[in-house]
């Protein structure tokens, strides 16, 4: 550093040297590059939840209008479409729909990363989304649990989301009735009429569960519910009973809680999507947030991935189960 004096007692102006120039840009490139992907991430996460809360919005309203979810073709090889092009396109705002041979046109990718971090095969049918959606099994009402193994369809929204739909005609049941009072529970294969993986921005990256990439699961003809469940990175390790799981999902972080029955069943669905790195949800049972009264008992309601894949059934508040936490 060095100093000039003006002439006639003027005060002295400093000024720098360039090696002192170069230092302080170093410093500054050094810290953006530290700090500038942590505010990207935040800006992506921020955004990405904002679309995933829209997109929602938009196909509930949509669902919400079509007279039922069932019946929109029986023949495995084109169901899905026949319930896009016939149905749903009815009520939503479709740029583009694309048959199983083309899915790629509609902006699908043809892997993505799970939220287990591990690469996934984008499934082209029911069997390979979940292959316990398509095994038979007794619901313990004298019906199949099994769905038609439907091939995918795809569309594009004029938002610029892409979409993979895998659709089972023959749905059925309904918010009103209470079949796991039967004593056996029930099983939701055959409840769940449409199963949707969405990705937020088409093929661009990064093509990841939990970021750009989740899923909506409708169920139940008629009287629909549709959810769109933001799972945690992976399932809580230890087993709760029911009054500790509710706590230990907002003991994990405050953005989190046990997800409802019809939230348990989407992941259930799409479970593949949220496994990988030692993360499985193959042979557990996972709480739900819902609690029915069977006499005087009040007993939790709980998802198996276990012996019976696929059965909701009641348990004592007491037994101990996984859970598996999701976002507010």
């Amino acid at each position: 550093m060095y100093y000039h004096m003006q002439g006639g007692g003027g005060r002295a102006q400093q000024a720098f040297t360039m090696a002192e120039i170069l230092l302080s840009l170093t410093i500054i490139g050094v810290v953006a590059a530290i700090t500038l992907p942590s505010l990207t991430g935040n800006i992506n996460e921020r955004t990405w939840n904002t679309q995933r809360k829209a997109l929602y919005a938009r196909f509930s309203q949509a669902i919400a209008l079509m007279p039922a979810l069932n019946g929109y073709g029986d023949n495995s090889d084109n169901a899905a479409e026949t319930f896009v092009t016939g149905g749903l396109s009815k009520v939503l705002k479709i740029n583009n729909i694309c048959d199983n041979e083309h899915l790629q046109d509609c902006g699908i990718v043809s892997k993505i990363t799970t939220i287990g971090g591990v690469n996934f095969i984008v499934p082209v049918d029911m069997t390979t989304l979940n292959s316990y959606m398509t095994s038979s099994a007794s619901d313990g009402y004298g019906g199949s649990t099994s769905m038609l193994n439907t091939k995918a369809a795809a569309f594009e929204t004029q938002n610029g989301e892409s979409i993979l739909v895998y659709y089972n005609p023959r749905c059925i049941g309904s918010l009103k009735e209470n079949p796991w009072m039967g004593g056996s529970g029930f099983y939701i294969q055959n409840k769940v009429c449409a199963n949707f993986i969405y990705d937020l921005n088409g093929n661009k990256g990064p093509n990841t569960v939990g970021k750009d990439i989740g899923f909506m699961t409708a169920m139940y003809p008629s009287d629909v519910k549709i959810v769109a469940p933001v799972p945690a990175n992976k399932y809580l390790d230890s087993t709760y009973g029911f009054r500790s799981a509710i706590k230990a999902c907002s003991n994990y972080d405050s953005d989190y809680r046990v997800p409802n029955v019809e939230e348990d069943i989407s992941m259930f669905v799409n479970k593949n999507l949220l496994q990988g790195n030692n993360i499985t949800m193959d042979g557990k049972r996972f709480w739900s947030s819902e609690k029915i009264s069977s006499g005087n008992i009040i007993q939790g309601l709980m998802i198996s991935l276990g012996t019976y894949p696929g059965q909701v059934d009641d348990k004592s508040l007491n037994e101990s189960l996984y859970v598996w936490c999701v976002k507010r």
